[in-house]
């Protein structure tokens, strides 16, 4: 696949949503260290620790229900991350509870489903949205 290529509903629907949520996961990370790179942090060991922060299964699981509870997202948005958040996985969450484990996979889910289906402007608004939280805590 090449990266600029976009995955058909139909062909999305046929990924498990810890599938997803693995690419999801790498996306957010992307996102995350981007950000702290421009905000001026350059030695590699503040930059994973401040990192940590942003994409642990908690923050994950609250950037999601504030954004719930704000009524961000669609049907279709929620189908997803409703998939991530039931879906079956074998790893266990070393930081935070079962719950908050499942609510970041339905988050990270998600974002992989964007990134597949390769909606940038839909990232752009969910990524602008979790930065005002994260900058918030």
């Amino acid at each position: 696949m090449k990266i600029e290529e976009t995955l058909s509903t139909a062909e999305l629907a046929a990924y498990n949503a810890t599938t997803l949520a693995y690419i999801g996961d790498a996306v957010m990370s992307l996102w995350v260290r981007t950000h702290l790179i421009m905000q001026g942090c350059g030695k590699t060991g503040v930059l994973q620790k401040q990192s940590e922060a942003w994409v642990s299964a908690r923050a994950q699981s609250t950037y999601l229900r504030a954004l719930m509870d704000q009524g961000f997202f669609d049907e279709a948005e929620t189908a997803i991350i409703l998939r991530g958040r039931n879906s079956k996985t074998e790893s266990r969450a070393k930081n935070a509870s079962m719950m908050e484990y499942r609510m970041a996979t339905g988050l990270e889910a998600l974002i992989g489903y964007l990134y597949l289906s390769n909606q940038t402007v839909r990232m752009q608004e969910l990524w602008n949205e979790i930065l005002k939280l994260g900058e918030a805590k």
